[in-house]
């Protein structure tokens, strides 16, 4: 399929660029179908955790494009990649940082030249909005940081759309713009003041944007379906569609964790258990085999669901290894107060007062309340049970 999408690409390009030869002769390395069949086998090694292959290209293109910013921005998105599946973890940080930098200081450099002026703020606009990204994650919250560098990235953003010959894409950054301006107030109210001095979005469009940067784009097309996907399970209510995502995604690239245990996370919400037990077990032996990028948060969820599998089939003792285990992978990444950690209590919690151990029953019970907030539903299903527990003692 992706060999067809490349000739598919190759026949439109050469009308493209036979069509801007007789304009001129600049060359706009975005757009180029040359430079895209260079790098087809280095991203599809990206986005397959093998970054040592991937990198490898992304260096021979800044050898032969010393002067234009893609490599820089290509070895930032691959370092990006080594921070997604674990976002607590920042040893990836600098390294990630340094590189967009690199990219916005060699597209400032290119945007003097007025042939290069709206494939320079492309860049910009990119490598900023990726930094805000970071900026904005709740590990960092460096949220001073995150408006300065997200503003500029808007700002540039505008000067991208002045012109469309570089779409799709320039579309999914304004597709991301288009729906979260929206989707932002709406959910969070407080911060619509701020929003008072941008343009009007358009959640609608945005969506319809973010599929054409799906199928049509290049260097974003993974990034829009990623978004794309958590967009839809998460807001719109279309687990469907994101399921079908996440499906491709992970038959595409299954050396991707993150991709994994996405697609496993919809496994169980869908209630495929025999896939399900598959693919979680996958995600534990990689883990313990080192596998890269399978760590912490691959390793709770997995966990979870196969302790989940295991009670329903009324295998109590081997669901309670599954959820210890989880517990253990929770606390590896201080992640105490995420709902598998406070449900692998309540279920240990469960499967204790099952087997006649009251005391130990209460202990998780107690956990649960001492770790999770009082409004949240964790907590007061542990009181609930513990309120229970102690009319029994009476």
């Amino acid at each position: 399929m992706r060999k067809f999408l490349i000739i598919l690409m190759m026949a439109m390009g050469m009308v493209a660029q036979a069509q801007k030869v007789r304009k001129d002769t600049t060359i706009i390395l975005i757009s180029s179908i040359q430079v895209q069949l260079e790098t087809t086998e280095a991203l599809d090694h990206m986005y397959n955790f093998r970054f040592a292959e991937a990198e490898k290209q992304f260096r021979w293109l800044k050898q032969k494009y010393p002067w234009h910013p893609i490599s820089y921005f290509l070895m930032g998105l691959s370092t990006w990649w080594q921070i997604m599946p674990d976002l607590s973890n920042k040893s990836f940080d600098e390294r990630f940082l340094a590189y967009m930098d690199s990219s916005i200081t060699v597209a400032e450099r290119l945007r003097r030249r007025p042939e290069y002026k709206i494939e320079a703020a492309f860049f910009l606009a990119a490598a900023n909005g990726f930094k805000g990204r970071l900026y904005s994650d709740e590990e960092r919250a460096n949220w001073i940081k995150a408006a300065a560098v997200g503003k500029s990235a808007l700002d540039y953003l505008d000067e991208c759309r002045e012109m469309n010959y570089l779409s799709p894409e320039l579309l999914f950054g304004d597709a991301l713009y288009n729906y979260f301006s929206v989707w932002v107030p709406e959910n969070y109210p407080s911060l619509r003041p701020i929003l008072w001095f941008f343009r009007k979005g358009n959640k609608a469009l945005g969506l319809q944007q973010l599929r054409e940067v799906s199928f049509n784009a290049f260097y974003t097309r993974i990034e829009a379906m990623v978004w794309l996907m958590r967009i839809l399970n998460g807001y719109e209510n279309d687990p469907k569609e994101a399921f079908r995502i996440a499906q491709y995604l992970y038959q595409t690239f299954p050396g991707n964790p993150y991709f994994h245990r996405y697609y496993v996370r919809m496994l169980y919400a869908r209630g495929m258990y025999p896939q399900l037990e598959q693919e979680a077990g996958i995600i534990l032996q990689r883990i313990d085999s080192g596998r890269l990028g399978y760590e912490a948060t691959s390793g709770r969820y997995a966990s979870f669901f196969l302790g989940q599998i295991q009670e329903t089939r009324k295998n109590l003792n081997e669901a309670k290894k599954y959820y210890e285990q989880c517990l253990r992978f929770s606390e590896k990444n201080g992640a105490t107060s995420s709902g598998y950690y406070l449900y692998s209590l309540i279920a240990l919690g469960e499967i204790s007062q099952k087997q006649g151990r009251k005391a130990e029953a209460k202990k998780y019970f107690s956990e649960v309340r001492k770790r999770a907030s009082r409004k949240d539903e964790a907590y007061k299903d542990a009181k609930r049970r513990l309120k229970s527990l102690e009319k029994g003692d009476r």
